[in-house]
């Protein structure tokens, strides 16, 4: 019975997490934070700190991959913006992923990235970004791609959730421009990332869930990045995700707690 029941958790996980890939991928991000979510509220919740953000990353590289080349293809990356990002993420995405930073600490800064990808998710619209591309100086951009990086690596994210609505709200990138560049941090930050992790933990992929999610996130990349936000039932799985990541971080302040 018991055995039944571990089944059936882990064919829901891995549905989830192929849902996560294709409403993430639709924007142009890899689905970290959703992916941290969906693992925070199942058997796996309380593993090491680095093992969440190992598997959170590796989905990323897949997802984020397949975004970039959707995007990248239509025309929407801008070389010039991307750049500068990147290289000031990436090693401080390193450093993050190097830092072993557990416990109660961890537990609050992944609550409050997962509050901020709900808000996120539950308030963006793409009609409200201002189309008139403003693009920034080197100097305005590397403080900000270094702060991402570092948040990124700490918490097991790629940094889309936090870069996109930059980007936007400063009017330095149209939405579909936006998620180009997003893919391509997202990519390098996780594998930044998952190296410093694994240079201080060591490889901690389980490679049943890896074996079984990376078929489903490949899906739900493919699906959500070419179909994007002309979905139907977008603005019905984008709540649903809302709820999911709400959900996964009352957990976690719960446990923090003691409740």
């Amino acid at each position: 019975m018991g055995s039944n029941v571990l089944d059936v958790e882990l064919v829901i996980l891995i549905l989830s997490l192929g849902v996560v890939a294709a409403l993430y991928s639709s924007v142009g991000h890899g689905g970290g934070s959703g992916y941290l979510a969906i693992l925070s509220l199942s058997a796996f919740a309380m593993n090491d700190p680095g093992w969440l953000k190992q598997h959170a990353w590796s989905l990323n590289l897949i997802v984020a991959a397949i975004s970039f080349y959707h995007f990248h293809s239509l025309g929407h990356h801008r070389s010039a913006l991307t750049v500068p990002f990147v290289l000031a993420s990436v090693p401080m995405a390193f450093i993050g992923g190097y830092l072993a930073v557990t416990g109660n600490a961890y537990d609050l800064l992944l609550s409050l990235i997962l509050i901020l990808a709900a808000m996120r998710l539950f308030t963006s619209k793409s009609e409200d970004y201002d189309t008139s591309i403003r693009p920034p100086s080197w100097k305005v951009i590397l403080p900000w791609g270094a702060g991402i990086g570092l948040i990124s690596g700490v918490v097991g994210i790629g940094g889309g959730i936090l870069l996109s609505p930059l980007l936007m709200l400063r009017g330095w990138a149209t939405p579909k421009m936006a998620a180009a560049t997003s893919a391509a941090f997202i990519w390098v930050n996780s594998a930044a990332g998952l190296i410093g992790s694994a240079s201080v933990n060591g490889i901690l992929l389980d490679s049943e869930l890896i074996i079984l999610a990376i078929p489903m996130v490949i899906i739900g990349g493919l699906f959500g990045s070419k179909l994007g936000s002309a979905s139907a039932n977008q603005s019905i799985v984008r709540k649903i995700l809302v709820a999911v990541l709400l959900l996964a971080a009352v957990k976690r302040l719960m446990d923090l707690v003691g409740f």
